[in-house]
C-alpha cells in the first residue's frame, strides 16, 4: 500500500506542475483566437479534464481540422499503422515509470488498441454526437482501470509531447490545442462513465452470468411463491394505481398479472403453470422467459420471441452504446416485419420477472434499476424507429425502381468520383476493373433494400462480407466517406426525401456492420498474414495464451460468422506465413501439467486441410506431413522411438473412413505420397484392411480367365481328331459361363459408369470427340475392349451357327458341335476375337501386382518407356516404305523386291533379323540393291536400335526415381476405392485395433499424446540431435503465453532493427528536448521533452545492455 501511496503522491504533484503549465498553454493559445466566441468557449470549456459532466462537445471547425491534418501527418510518417501505434504505446510506457503497472496486455496488441482507439477518436472530432457516442464505448471498456486527473493528464501529456517531437513545425498551436481538448475530454469522459455506470454494468453482466448458468435455481420457485403471497395484494394496487410497476415486484407478481396489466391470474392458471414447472424446468433465461410469458398471457405475443433472439446480444453489449444502437436498428427492421400491436413494457415486465426468478437471492433494488436503465435505453431506441422502416421501405423501392440505365450508369460513375474527392487515399485500395466497381456499386444499392426485406439474413451475409475485408487489410475510416459521397449522389437523383432518408439509413447501418466486424476481426494476426511475414507472424501469435494459440491461427469468429487466419492465408497466396502457422500449430509445446499440439485443432477445424492444401498451395503439405511425426532423440539399443499422429488421417469424425488418401492418390504426386507420413498410413489400410478385400475381389476374374483358357485353349487340344462329347459339352458350358456370368458384369460395369459420367456430364474431349471420364483409365478401356470382344465372339459362336444342324452329315457332328459348314464359315473370325480376348484378359489381369510394391513398380517403368519403343517402330516403318517404295523403281530386282508390297515385306524381315540367309546371295548380284539394302540395315539395326537402347536408358533414368511413388499411387488408388465395401464391422474393428485413443509415450515414463501410432525405427535412418519437444517452466496456467523461445529473435536483422529504432528514438528525444527548451510556449513542454528524452535514453542503455 505504501508504494501505491507513493506512486499517486507523485501523480499529484506531477498533476498539479503540469495543470498549471497547460492552462498557460493553452490560454496562449486561445489569446491568438480572441476573434470567436465559439472558439473560445469551445477550446476554454476543455482546458483541464472535465469529470463532472458527459454532454456533446462540439470544437473549432479549424481546430478539428489541424488536428486531423497532424493525425494525418503522424501517420503518413510512420512505416505503418503498427509503426504508430508502438510509437504512442512507447511514449506513454515511458512518460511516467508509476503507470508501467497498468500496462499488462502485451505491448504489439496494446500498440494496436491504441492506434485503433486515437484513430476512431480523430475521425469523429467533426460529430458531436459520434463522438460521444465513440467516447462512451471506450468509456465502457475502461471500466477495469482506475482512471483518475492526474493520470490522465500524464497520458495527455506523453501523446501530445509525441506528436510535437515527430512532426516539429507541422504540429501547429491549433492542432495542439485540438489535442489538448480532445484528449481532456475523452479522459475525463472516462471518470465520469466510470464513476455513474460502472456498478450497474457488473451488476447486469455478473446477474445474467448467473441467470444462464444457475437456472436451476428455479426449483425454488414454489417456496418463492408461497412467501410472496403476503406481498399480492400490494403489488396488486400498484398496477392499479399506476399500471405494472417495477419496483419491489417479485415474480409471484408478475405471474399473476394477465395481458391488460391489471387483473390477477385465475387459480387454475397458477396451478397449471406449477404443474409444467414441476414437469420441466426452465435451464436458462430463454426458457423461462417463455415460462414467464404463457403464465402472465403474454403467449400470443410472437414479436417477443424476435427480441428475446437479440437480447443476449444487447446485454453482452451493454457497455458498447455503438453495438447496442445497431442491435435495435436491426431489431426495429425484425419488429417492422410484425403484424399486430407491440407493447414493449410487456416485455420489460416478463424480462425482470425471469431474472427475479433466477437471481433470487443476490437481487436488489440496485438490479431493479440496473435493468431497467437497460431496457429504459432499448425502448428508447426502438420507439425512435417504429413505424419508420415499413414507410422507408416503400420509398426506397419506388426509387429503384424508378432508375433508369442511364440513372444506374450515372449512379456507378458518381459514387466512385465522389468518394474519391473526398477520401482520395482510397484510390489506392480500388484496384479492381471498372466493371468491377460497377457491379459493387450495384450490390451496395441492391443491400440498402434488402436490409429492409430480410434484415436477419442480411447482417448475416454483411458480416461475412466485413471478415473477408479484413483480409484485405481496407483501413475502416474509409466507409463513412464512401457513405457521404453514395447519400449526396442520390440526393442530387430525387426530390423524395423520404427515400433519400431511407437510402441513407439504411446504408449507414450497412457500413457500421461492416466496421464492427472489420474492427473485431482485425487481429494482430490478420494483419501479420497481411504482410506476409514470417517474423511479424510469430511476434503476432507470441502474446496469445498457451491454452487458445491454435484457436488465434484458426478461427476469428464475429457474430455467427468466422473466418480462418490459416486458410485465408493459403487462399490469399501468403504462403510464407501459412508455412510458419502450420508449424506453430504442430510444433509441441510442454509445461509441468499439459502437452500443447494443434494437431487435433487443426484437423476439427478444417477436416479437408489437405485438400485445400492440395489445391492451393501443394508445397505446404510436406511441412504439414512433417509436424505429425514426433523423433525421440535417444536411442537405445540401436533404434528410436517415432510416434505418426496419423488419427485424422485414416477416420473421420464419425468413425468412418477420412479422405486424405484419395485426395493424396488424385494429386498423383509421386513424391508425396511416397512420405513416410503417408506410407505408415496407407500401408496400414491397404494389408489389414482393403488386400484382403482386393484379393477376393480378384479371385473371381482369375477363375473366369481360368474357364476362358480352359474352353478356348486347352480343350480345343485335348485329342487329336474330331471332339468328343464330354469335351464339346464341356467347352460349351465353359463359354455359356464366359458369356452369361463374365460378359453379363463386366457389360453392366460399362453401363453404369458410362449413366454415372452421363448424368454427371463427366466428358473429356480426346481430338474433338467427347469421351466419358471414365475411360481416362487404361484399365477401363481394356475392359470396354474386353466387352466389345465377347459380344463379337458371341455373335460369331459356332456353336450357336451350328444349333439347327448338329446331327448333320459331316465330321464330327453332334450335341454343341461347332464344326458345321456354317460354323467353319465363322471359325477364322471367331478364333482370331478369342485369341484378342486372350490377351485382354491377361492385360487386366497385371493389377495383381500391386501385391508387391517391386513387381507394381516395375510393372509401371515397363508402361512408361514403351512410348519410346513405339517411337522406334515408327521410324523403322517411316525407313522400310521409303526405301521400298525406291528400290521399286530399279530394273532387274529379285522377286523378293518387285513391287513395293514385296520390298515392305523383306525390309521388314531384314530389319527384325527373319530374313532368309539365301536370299541375300541374290540380293549381291544387283549392285544397286545391294547398296541401298546396306544404307537401310545400317540405318536400321546400327543407328536405330543403338539409339532406342539410348532412350530406354534416359527413359528409365527418369522413371526410376518416381517408379515406387507411382506404384503407391496405383495401390493407394485401389485401397481407396476397396475400403467404402468393407463391413461396418470389421472397419470398427480394424480402428479399435489401432488404438488411436490411446496416449503414447515420449520417452520412459513420459505419457505424451493420443491419436497416433507408435514404431522403433533404426537410430542411423534419421538421426536427431535435438528434442522435437520445446518445454517450459514457469507457471502451467492454461492463459498464460509461453516464454520467449531462446534465440527466436536472436538473428541479425533482429539486431539492426532493435539498434536502429534506438538511435532514431535518441536522436528524437535529443532534438524534442532541445527545441522544447528553445522555443516552446511554456516551461511544461521542455521539461516533459527533457524528462522523456531521459527516460527513452535510459531505456536504449538497459537494452542495449
Amino acid at each position: 500500500m505504501s508504494e501505491e501511496n507513493e506512486e499517486y503522491v507523485e501523480e499529484e504533484e506531477e498533476y498539479e506542475e503540469e495543470e498549471g503549465e497547460q492552462g498557460e498553454e493553452v490560454e496562449a493559445t486561445g489569446s491568438g483566437e480572441q476573434g470567436s466566441a465559439e472558439n473560445e468557449a469551445g477550446i476554454g470549456a476543455l482546458k483541464d479534464v472535465a469529470d463532472k459532466t458527459f454532454d456533446e462537445v462540439r470544437l473549432p471547425a479549424d481546430v478539428v481540422s489541424a488536428a486531423q491534418e497532424a493525425w494525418s501527418a503522424f501517420l503518413s510518417s510512420a512505416s505503418s499503422r503498427e509503426a504508430a501505434g508502438e510509437a504512442i504505446y512507447a511514449a506513454l510506457f515511458d512518460s511516467a515509470p508509476s503507470l508501467q503497472s497498468l500496462f499488462k496486455t502485451p505491448r504489439s496488441v496494446m500498440a494496436m488498441r491504441f492506434m485503433n482507439g486515437l484513430n476512431n477518436i480523430i475521425s469523429v472530432m467533426a460529430d458531436p454526437k459520434q463522438l460521444k457516442i465513440v467516447v462512451e464505448t471506450l468509456g465502457f471498456q475502461h471500466l477495469d482501470l482506475e482512471v483518475t486527473v492526474p493520470r490522465v493528464v500524464i497520458f495527455r501529456d506523453a501523446i501530445v509531447d509525441l506528436f510535437d517531437m515527430e512532426m516539429g513545425a507541422r504540429f501547429t498551436s491549433k492542432a495542439r490545442a485540438g489535442f489538448n481538448a480532445i484528449l481532456n475530454y475523452v479522459g475525463g469522459a472516462y471518470i465520469y462513465i466510470r464513476r455513474e455506470y460502472a456498478v450497474r454494468i457488473k451488476i447486469i453482466n455478473s446477474s445474467w452470468k448467473t441467470a444462464n448458468n444457475k437456472a436451476a435455481d428455479f426449483m425454488d420457485v414454489e417456496e418463492e411463491a408461497a412467501a410472496g403471497e403476503g406481498e399480492e395484494g400490494e403489488g396488486g394496487e400498484e398496477g392499479e394505481e399506476g399500471g405494472m410497476k417495477d419496483d419491489g415486484m417479485t415474480s409471484n407478481d408478475v405471474f399473476g398479472k394477465q395481458k391488460n396489466g391489471d387483473v390477477t391470474a385465475s387459480g387454475e392458471a397458477r396451478e397449471a403453470a406449477a404443474r409444467d414447472a414441476s414437469m420441466k424446468v426452465p435451464t436458462s433465461f430463454n426458457e423461462m422467459f417463455m415460462f414467464n410469458g404463457a403464465v402472465m398471457g403474454f403467449g400470443s405475443s410472437l414479436w417477443m420471441g424476435t427480441i428475446l433472439e437479440q437480447f443476449d446480444n444487447m446485454v453482452m453489449n451493454v457497455a458498447n452504446s455503438y453495438r447496442l444502437q445497431e442491435e435495435c436498428d436491426v431489431l426495429a427492421l425484425t419488429l417492422a416485419k410484425y403484424k399486430g400491436e407491440i407493447n414493449l413494457g410487456e416485455f420489460k415486465a416478463v424480462m425482470l420477472a425471469s431474472m427475479r426468478s433466477l437471481v433470487p437471492k443476490d437481487w436488489d433494488t440496485d438490479h431493479e434499476v440496473a435493468w431497467t436503465w437497460l431496457w429504459e435505453n432499448i425502448e428508447r431506441m426502438l420507439t425512435t424507429l417504429m413505424g419508420k422502416p415499413q414507410v422507408q421501405e416503400k420509398a426506397l423501392e419506388r426509387l429503384i425502381m424508378s432508375l433508369t440505365e442511364d440513372a444506374v450508369n450515372y449512379l456507378r460513375r458518381e459514387v466512385y468520383k465522389r468518394f474519391f474527392a473526398l477520401a482520395p487515399a482510397g484510390q489506392d485500395y480500388f484496384k479492381q476493373s471498372t466493371t468491377r466497381l460497377y457491379w459493387i456499386a450495384d450490390k451496395i444499392v441492391e443491400m440498402t433494400i434488402e436490409m429492409y426485406r430480410e434484415p436477419k439474413k442480411m447482417v448475416e451475409d454483411i458480416s461475412a462480407l466485413g471478415l473477408r475485408h479484413v483480409g484485405y487489410a481496407i483501413p475502416t475510416e474509409f466507409f463513412a466517406p464512401f457513405v457521404s459521397g453514395a447519400v449526396d449522389v442520390i440526393r442530387t437523383m430525387t426530390t423524395d426525401e423520404q427515400a433519400e432518408d431511407a437510402f441513407r439509413w439504411s446504408l449507414t447501418l450497412v457500413s457500421k456492420i461492416l466496421v464492427r466486424t472489420i474492427m473485431e476481426g482485425s487481429t494482430i494476426v490478420m494483419k501479420a498474414i497481411n504482410t506476409n511475414s514470417e517474423k511479424a507472424l510469430r511476434k503476432a501469435i507470441s502474446v496469445a495464451p498457451r491454452g487458445k494459440r491454435s484457436l488465434e491461427l484458426l478461427n476469428i469468429t464475429v457474430g455467427t460468422q468466422s473466418i480462418s487466419p490459416l486458410y485465408w492465408a493459403i487462399e490469399s497466396g501468403s504462403l510464407k506465413t501459412a508455412t510458419a502457422m502450420i508449424k506453430d500449430l504442430l510444433t509441441i509445446r510442454a509445461d509441468r501439467d499439459n502437452y500443447y499440439y494443434g494437431c487435433d485443432d487443426i484437423f476439427s477445424r478444417h477436416p479437408d486441410v489437405v485438400k485445400c492444401l492440395l489445391q492451393n498451395g501443394e508445397g505446404l503439405v510436406p511441412t504439414l506431413l512433417d509436424g505429425l511425426i514426433w523423433r525421440s532423440r535417444v536411442a537405445v539399443n540401436g533404434v528410436r522411438r517415432v510416434n505418426y499422429y496419423v488419427k485424422h488421417l485414416i477416420v473421420d469424425e464419425e468413425g468412418k473412413l477420412n479422405k486424405p488418401l484419395e485426395w493424396l492418390v488424385d494429386s498423383k504426386d509421386p513424391k508425396l505420397i511416397c512420405h513416410p507420413v503417408v506410407v505408415l498410413f496407407s500401408d496400414l489400410l491397404w494389408t489389414k484392411v482393403a488386400r484382403l478385400y482386393f484379393i477376393v475381389g480378384r479371385c473371381w476374374y482369375i477363375f473366369t480367365l481360368i474357364v476362358f483358357i480352359f474352353s478356348q485353349s486347352i480343350l480345343k487340344h485335348l485329342s487329336e481328331g474330331p471332339e468328343t462329347a464330354g469335351e464339346r459339352i464341356a467347352m460349351f458350358a465353359c463359354r455359356a459361363f464366359i458369356y452369361g456370368c463374365s460378359l453379363t458384369m463386366l457389360l453392366r460395369t460399362q453401363l453404369k459408369s458410362v449413366y454415372l459420367d452421363i448424368k454427371g456430364r463427366g466428358f473429356q474431349r480426346i481430338a474433338g470427340v467427347p469421351i466419358p471420364k471414365y475411360l481416362s483409365s487404361w484399365k477401363e478401356c481394356g475392359t470396354l475392349g474386353l466387352v466389345i470382344v465377347l459380344i463379337i465372339m458371341l455373335c460369331y459362336e459356332p456353336v450357336f451357327h451350328c444349333a439347327g444342324d448338329m446331327n448333320g452329315d459331316f465330321e464330327g457332328a453332334g450335341l454343341f458341335t461347332q464344326v458345321c459348314p456354317a460354323g467353319v464359315e465363322v471359325q477364322d473370325l471367331y478364333s482370331t476375337a478369342s485369341m484378342i480376348a486372350m490377351i485382354l484378359y491377361w492385360a487386366l489381369v497385371t493389377d495383381l501386382s500391386i501385391l508387391s510394391t517391386r513387381i507394381s513398380a516395375f510393372v509401371l517403368v515397363c508402361t512408361r518407356v514403351i512410348s519410346e519403343l513405339f517411337l522406334f517402330l515408327g521410324a523403322l516403318a517411316f525407313l522400310i516404305v521409303s526405301f521400298a517404295s525406291s528400290i521399286s523403281v530399279l530394273n532387274n530386282l529379285t522377286p523378293g523386291f518387285s513391287g513395293i508390297t514385296n520390298g515392305m515385306l523383306s525390309l521388314f524381315q531384314i530389319g527384325i533379323g527373319m530374313y532368309p540367309q539365301s536370299h541375300f546371295e541374290d540380293i549381291r548380284e544387283v549392285t544397286i540393291l545391294m547398296a541401298a539394302v546396306s544404307i537401310f540395315i545400317i540405318l536400321c539395326l546400327v543407328f536405330l536400335l543403338n539409339l532406342l537402347v539410348a532412350q530406354l536408358n534416359g527413359a528409365y533414368q527418369v522413371v526410376y526415381a518416381d517408379m515406387v511413388g507411382y506404384a503407391r499411387l496405383q495401390r493407394g488408388k485401389i485401397t481407396s476405392d476397396t475400403i467404402p465395401s468393407v463391413s461396418a464391422k470389421r472397419w470398427t474393428r480394424f480402428v479399435e485395433s489401432l488404438k488411436l485413443d490411446e496416449k503414447l509415450e515420449f520417452n520412459e515414463g513420459d505419457v505424451g499424446l493420443a491419436g497416433g501410432i507408435q514404431i522403433n525405427e533404426p537410430a542411423s535412418l534419421n538421426p536427431t540431435t535435438v528434442d522435437a519437444i520445446k518445454r517450459f517452466g514457469g507457471s502451467t496456467s492454461p492463459a498464460m503465453q509461453w516464454p520467449e523461445e531462446e534465440g527466436a529473435n536472436d538473428d541479425d536483422e533482429n539486431k539492426f532493427d532493435r539498434l536502429e529504432k534506438l538511435i532514431v528514438r535518441a536522436t528524437k528525444s535529443m532534438g524534442g528536448s532541445s527545441s522544447g527548451k528553445k522555443g516552446a510556449s511554456s516551461s511544461g513542454n521542455g521539461s516533459s521533452g527533457n524528462k522523456s528524452g531521459s527516460d527513452a535514453g535510459a531505456s536504449g542503455e538497459e537494452e542495449a545492455e
